[in-house]
């Protein structure tokens, strides 16, 4: 593929319209810039709901505007001042900028195609004994997951933890809970993602989080966020007990603020998470102790991951492998 030419990306073209597999420039390192060859991208549920809420355009100032926050790649140009960076470096790119914009949306392309800008607001050291799809799924899926339950939660050895959804951030979240040796209760509503219960290492596992009242949980962490789950989590914490809130399976939800006063809870929102957070995930992968399921598909397969996601049910993240047409 020579400089100047063309290449094809999934593109957000607008509220319930079909991503656009369309021709768009080959992008060129700029100032405090690279470019990354993209080798993985993760498909998200924020993708679908980008697709089908407008409440999400503002986010898509400009349009069409290239789809995945979720990233992995090599550095295959590098702009001026991004000399501690160089051709060929393995790297995974964490998605939120300093400004708040993130890869995928506003002005920045994401990596639903096969290269993209990126700055050092991104770049974290892709270790070479992590793969380039376990990278890209650790981007954001990890990123948050890790955030919130350890960086914002505070887990750590021997307290009791509650998890609810052990899908892409849940099963992160919960397994990192578990390897630094905290006891972890997880809820799940798909009965084949409760069957990972031991390969987490989870102490428990139910539908709801409310099964485990009389474990007298310190965390609980809602990777779901459907209303049921949030008001579940505050009646299941014990007294003095922190709820992390994640999931935005709804925007909205009702909960009783009596156990909140009586117990003197505390809640606390938390999303994506710091390039330090994405730098300890990735250590933990090095290890070969946390290794997610994943779904490997082809660019092509993106939309049609997209739509599995909408329908649920899905077990594992979908990880795109994108290609380069030279």
């Amino acid at each position: 593929m020579k400089r100047g030419s063309v290449m094809k990306a999934w593109q957000f073209t607008g509220t319930d319209k079909a991503l656009g597999f369309n021709g768009v420039a080959e992008p060129k390192a700029g100032p405090g810039q690279v470019v990354v060859e993209v080798k993985a991208a993760g498909v998200c549920h924020s993708d679908v709901t980008a697709l089908d809420d407008p409440g999400w355009m503002p986010l898509f100032p400009v349009l069409p505007r290239t789809m995945g926050h979720e990233n992995a790649g090599v550095i295959v140009e590098v702009g001026e001042g991004m000399d501690q960076w160089q051709v060929g470096d393995r790297v995974g790119l964490a998605p939120v900028m300093a400004d708040g914009d993130a890869l995928g949306y506003g002005k920045w392309d994401g990596g639903f195609g096969p290269k993209l800008l990126a700055t050092s607001d991104n770049l974290v050291k892709l270790p070479d004994e992590v793969s380039f799809e376990l990278g890209a799924m650790a981007t954001d899926a990890g990123l948050t997951a890790y955030h919130a339950i350890m960086t914002v939660g505070g887990a750590k050895p021997g307290m009791k933890v509650g998890v609810i959804g052990l899908g892409g951030l849940g099963y992160i979240g919960a397994r990192v809970a578990a390897l630094s040796s905290a006891k972890v209760y997880g809820a799940e509503i798909n009965p084949e993602t409760r069957k990972l219960a031991d390969e987490i290492g989870l102490a428990g596992v139910a539908e709801s989080i409310d099964a485990f009242k009389d474990k007298k949980l310190d965390l609980i962490v809602d990777y779901a966020g459907f209303g049921t789950t949030t008001a579940a989590a505050i009646e299941t914490l014990a007294e003095f007990g922190t709820l992390v809130q994640v999931g935005m399976g709804r925007l909205e939800a009702t909960i009783n603020t009596y156990p909140i006063i009586i117990n003197q809870l505390s809640i606390k929102g938390s999303k994506s998470g710091t390039k330090e957070d994405l730098e300890a995930l990735y250590g933990l992968m090095k290890s070969g102790e946390l290794n997610p399921p994943m779904n490997l598909i082809t660019q092509a397969e993106i939309p049609g991951a997209i739509d599995k996601l909408r329908a649920g049910g899905v077990v594992g993240r979908y990880i795109a492998t994108i290609s380069r047409l030279d």
